[in-house]
């Protein structure tokens, strides 16, 4: 992953502490290893911010924060990645995550209606969530290990590319300079 293009995204923790609402988090924000971009920091933030996506909980960016914090990774990745599941995604995911965890279970699934409302959610949900909560974490964790790997793959490829573009690019400039 290229650092410089994941630095043009990231928000200035300077004015992240300022902001009213965030300051009950300011120790958090201010600790500079939070915010260092390293393949480890952001391969483990992936983890965490796509391991709370898949979680059906409210408070998920305060989760994520908090996994952030554990295991010493990248904070604004970590959270920013839980808003893969935004309200527009949210009922698919969560879907797809309750048939996983059917199949994951053994059990036939029900069927979506035509339109979800909270009041068929409200109806169902001692049938619906054992099989939410064991799907959504079967997906988070498989999620979350995926996303490790390929995030380190792809870090490593990146960088592994630039050295030989480097040393491509002094190859040609010796060449140069003997002809």
């Amino acid at each position: 992953m290229p650092r410089r293009f994941l630095q043009r995204y990231m928000p200035n923790p300077e004015t992240l502490k300022r902001q009213r609402s965030l300051r009950f988090m300011s120790r958090m924000i201010s600790d500079p290893g939070l915010w260092v971009l390293t393949r480890r920091t952001v391969a483990n933030a992936f983890s965490v911010g796509l391991f709370c996506a898949m979680l059906p909980i409210p408070c998920q960016m305060a989760v994520a924060a908090f996994g952030a914090w554990i295991l010493r990774c990248n904070l604004p990745l970590s959270v920013g990645l839980v808003w893969i599941t935004n309200p527009l995604t949210m009922p698919l995911v969560f879907y797809g995550n309750y048939r996983i965890g059917a199949w994951l279970m053994d059990t036939p699934a029900r069927e979506a209606p035509a339109r979800i409302s909270t009041r068929w959610i409200a109806e169902r949900t001692a049938d619906i969530l054992p099989a939410l909560a064991l799907g959504s974490v079967a997906t988070a964790i498989a999620l979350a290990i995926l996303a490790n790997l390929l995030v380190r793959l792809a870090w490593r490829w990146h960088v592994s590319r630039s050295w030989k573009q480097r040393a491509q690019k002094r190859r040609l400039r010796r060449r140069a300079l003997n002809e």
